[in-house]
């Protein structure tokens, strides 16, 4: 009787996608492509090359931080999918090199996307959102370093999340004790161009939006500008709703009450000398 013939194995889908032959050469390409990005960062950030003409910081900065939402996801995505615990490719050396490799990669372009929105800054001044930034990107950083934490020590994909949320709690409690308006008035005014003569004209009416918790830093502003703690009637406004705002209880907080400790040193108030209009020419009788 002939022997039966040799059936070949089916092909799954997800041999294909994330089998060990594909695993590699995935890895191989991404860790090229992202060399290529990270040696541009190098000569554009660290070797003083100029930007391109036409290319603002502004949008070199918004260029290196929305990609970064795409690489991180993929880098986390692709890292869960292709790493299970107890599966081919986790156990092969090659192919977790160039996973710790390829996550380390992307940790150098988060820095490199906190040196690109710092430059940014330099120019354009400090605001919430650009705080914001700061705080994401230190998050995503910190998400690909447990990465390779959960890869190197063999720990679970629940770990990774746990890990993970872990992290963002602390982070958003740890931001509850910082005063953000108070630092980026101080930021404003202390790298401005009317302190250092070389800086980003302040913009007053920002600082104004802040709150009360700008005064503080304002006072220095007007100190230097005009020799006296001088204020307007939106300043005044300002200080007004905070005092009245700290005399109901459930308004009450401790960050307010010592800003009105300091408020309260300022001293009698100064109004800016009113501008005299120009006397038109009279003509020749």
């Amino acid at each position: 009787m002939a022997a039966p013939a040799a059936t070949k194995p089916a092909t799954t889908i997800e041999a294909v996608v994330f089998g060990k032959a594909a695993i590699l050469r995935a890895l191989i390409v991404f860790n090229a492509l992202f060399a290529l990005q990270t040696g541009l960062d190098a000569a554009y950030l660290w070797g003083g090359v100029a930007l391109p003409d036409g290319l603002s910081y502004a949008a070199y900065a918004h260029r290196g931080a929305y990609p970064l939402i795409a690489t991180a996801l993929l880098a986390a995505g692709f890292v869960l999918a292709a790493l299970r615990p107890g599966s081919e490719t986790s156990g092969d050396p090659l192919i977790r090199r160039l996973v710790y490799a390829w996550v380390a990669q992307n940790i150098v372009l988060v820095i490199s996307s906190i040196l690109r929105l710092d430059l940014y800054i330099g120019v354009y001044a400090l605001t919430y959102w650009r705080i914001a930034a700061f705080v994401w990107m230190g998050l995503v950083a910190s998400g690909l370093a447990l990465i390779i934490a959960r890869i190197a020590v063999g720990k679970s994909n629940e770990w990774l999340l746990s890990a993970n949320l872990a992290t963002l709690s602390a982070t958003l409690y740890a931001c509850c004790f910082i005063n953000f308006a108070a630092t980026i008035a101080n930021f404003n005014v202390d790298h401005s161009l009317e302190m250092t003569g070389d800086g980003t004209p302040i913009d007053t009416e920002y600082l104004r939006s802040l709150g009360a918790a700008a005064m503080p830093a304002l006072d220095r502003l007007y100190m230097h500008q005009f020799g006296n703690q001088t204020t307007c009637l939106a300043d005044q406004m300002m200080i007004d709703d905070t005092i009245a705002e700290q005399k109901q209880w459930r308004a009450w907080s401790f960050r307010g009450w010592r800003l009105l400790q300091v408020l309260d040193k300022r001293g009698p108030l100064v109004l800016p000398p009113p501008t005299q209009p120009s006397q038109p020419s009279v003509p020749d009788r």
